[in-house]
């Protein structure tokens, strides 16, 4: 029975260890990777106002619009290319 009491005691200690590790990788994460609330959402919204200006914010939002719509084209157009690498060259009968 002794030896099943050691085995119990350094079972505690790994998952007291693991645990503590665990804890410590979490708390040095980066605040920037966190969730944004509704707080931080008015915030920048509010500096991107103040830097561009109201004139200027739909200009940029056309412009990223236009970015990401090419974006989804292009890798539209790469999984076409993969689906038929996939499908191989059609045989002639």
């Amino acid at each position: 029975m002794v030896a099943g009491t050691k085995v119990c005691r350094n079972m505690a200690k790994l998952i007291t260890f693991a645990y503590s590790s665990i804890n410590t990788q979490c708390m040095f994460t980066p605040l920037l990777f966190g969730s944004f609330g509704a707080t931080e959402i008015i915030v920048l919204a509010l500096l991107i106002l103040l830097l561009f200006g109201g004139k200027k914010i739909p200009e940029l939002m056309r412009g990223i619009g236009k970015g990401v719509r090419t974006f989804k084209e292009g890798i539209g157009g790469i999984e076409e290319e993969v689906k038929k690498d996939i499908s191989g060259p059609k045989k002639d009968a």
